[in-house]
């Protein structure tokens, strides 16, 4: 059984430790803060943006927030005397924990109703409400998920699934998202391996986008199965874009990726979030996961900068029926040596040009094998 201690840090902030199992029982001291911290501040803002009907956050206070910091002073080690970090213990698994400088929160709420009809949307603005959350996945300082032994996966899985049902029961929330930026490149600020949760009021442009298109296609089949579900199907059918196939998850690269590195990782049955897997597709899980970022790895000399973004069914009631969980990992890289930026086409129009074709691609992932001789960055406690 793999324990979950939850405690506060000194200004307040909720800490959760996420233990693998086997390991001792934690100690009373790992619980304590016993830094002097300033009260946290209110929450930021959101605006609507009335050209777009998207809302937008200004968080301008995460302009003094923690820059790639030496390794002595990172924020996310486990504490010592020359270095009282984020988190209390002098030794982790995994540790879930809120964001000292985020982008929502710390309160939740509902933010401000849409505008009504004739009205522009124009100077709508209200507080960020919503949940920002940190995830260590290792105590280790160097290293990343893909060096990760399959029990730390397996307890970072759980502690994805225990924050999504927890974060989407908190008053206003629409959308819950664990994600991981990997690399400089893609403008990480610490280079400890960790990632992040966001739970938002509302449902980001993206998702809202998505789910229409989803919801559409649920409602012209008569709800019979969803978009996500039919199009894994049919790349299984194809082959020619798959990446792997197990007995719960499919990964292959979609028909018209818009990123030189695209895969769409997703699990056979229909599910809304990494909260409603059973235990059983939580263990394949972190097997194919760590397999597909290996593979990532495996395709340069140098490790591959990526996002990884859980698209998880958003909780409006109208959407989340059609939603379908499935994990996006993506990667700017074109070349060993070349990134691709968003230039005019995609920044400005969202017209994305792809320079790579995603059956090419796809054979490369399938090429190349994870390297079972990988270090992997388990823990020492016992």
């Amino acid at each position: 059984m793999r324990r979950i201690t939850s405690t506060r840090l000194a200004d307040s902030r909720e800490l959760i430790y996420f233990d693998d199992p086997g390991t001792r029982e934690r100690t009373p001291e790992s619980l304590v803060d016993h830094r002097e911290l300033p009260a946290r501040g209110e929450p930021g803002e959101v605006r609507y943006d009335a050209l777009s009907g998207d809302w937008v956050a200004v968080a301008a206070h995460r302009q003094t927030r923690t820059h790639l910091p030496p390794a002595d002073q990172c924020p996310i080690c486990p504490t010592t005397a020359a270095n009282p970090s984020e988190i209390p213990a002098s030794d982790y698994d995994v540790v879930v924990f809120e964001n000292r400088f985020p982008s929502l929160g710390p309160a939740v709420g509902d933010i401000p109703p849409l505008p009504s009809a004739g009205h522009s949307g124009h100077n709508i603005k209200g507080a960020a409400y919503g949940r920002c959350e940190v995830v260590a996945f290792t105590p280790q300082h160097t290293g990343s998920f893909a060096e990760l032994g399959q029990t730390r996966a397996r307890t970072v899985i759980e502690a994805w699934a225990q924050r999504t049902e927890t974060l989407s029961a908190l008053p206003g929330i629409k959308q819950v998202f664990p994600f991981e930026n990997r690399g400089a490149d893609i403008g990480v600020t610490l280079h400890h391996p960790h990632g992040q949760i966001y739970a938002y009021p509302y449902v980001t442009p993206r998702a809202a986008q998505l789910g229409a298109v989803a919801r559409k296609y649920y409602d012209d089949v008569d709800a019979k199965e969803t978009l996500g579900a039919s199009l894994l199907r049919a790349e299984r059918e194809d082959g020619s874009r798959m990446v792997l196939e197990a007995r719960h998850f499919s990964a292959y690269v979609p028909f018209a990726a818009r990123w030189p590195l695209e895969i769409h990782l997703v699990p056979h049955r229909s599910v809304p979030d990494l909260a409603a897997l059973t235990g059983e597709e939580r263990d394949e899980l972190s097997h194919v996961y760590l397999d597909l970022l290996n593979r990532l790895d495996a395709l340069y000399p140098t490790p591959m900068p990526y996002i990884s973004a859980w698209h998880q069914a958003p909780l409006d009631p109208l959407l989340r029926p059609a939603g379908q969980l499935h994990l996006q990992l993506t990667s700017p890289r074109r070349a060993a040596d070349k990134l691709k930026y968003l230039a005019g086409s995609e920044a400005a129009m969202g017209a994305f040009i792809n320079d790579t074709t995603p059956e090419a691609v796809a054979e490369r992932l399938r090429s190349v094998a994870p390297d079972s001789s990988n270090k992997t960055l388990e823990g020492t406690r016992a």
